[in-house]
């Protein structure tokens, strides 16, 4: 039976990458989630109450691409 070391070098290396390339993409994963999902979603509002629904369209917010973006992946909208 022949080994050959530079099969067994290669089956390593690209066992390591793949290990290495895992967990890179797992952790950007959960980075990615921490910044879209708000800080404490269950929080009590503070100050005064306000409707859902308003009869007259409200002003336009300035809002930069990236909390747009944001709000685009948590919303869904």
């Amino acid at each position: 039976m022949v080994l050959s070391v530079r099969r067994w070098t290669r089956r390593i290396v690209f066992i390591v990458l793949l290990a290495l390339f895992t967990i890179v993409m797992y952790n950007g994963c959960r980075y990615i989630a921490v910044w879209i999902a708000p800080e404490d979603p269950y929080r009590v509002p503070q100050g005064s109450a306000e409707k859902v629904f308003r009869a007259q369209p409200a002003p336009l917010e300035e809002n930069t691409l990236s909390d747009r973006l944001r709000l685009f992946y948590w919303y869904g909208e």
